[in-house]
């Protein structure tokens, strides 16, 4: 596997058991509050083939509130 893909599979890795521990008890919500933001901006660009051609991950529907 590339190091690209590495990384990649790591920092998605790294959320979901973040994600995990953020529903067990006595979870400690200021780690959460501090980790999870870094590791979300911390991912590198998809790996090719992740996405299907064309995809535009700003392409979707107006969420409510937003304008047109």
């Amino acid at each position: 596997m590339c190091r690209r893909n590495e990384d990649f599979a790591r920092t998605v890795l790294l959320l979901g058991q973040l994600a995990l521990y953020a529903h067990t008890v006595g979870a400690d919500a200021g780690f959460i509050a501090a980790v999870g933001p870094s590791l979300a901006a911390s991912l590198p660009e998809p790996p090719p083939g992740t996405f299907p051609p064309g995809y535009d991950p700003n392409g979707g529907p107006d969420y409510p509130g937003e304008k047109s």
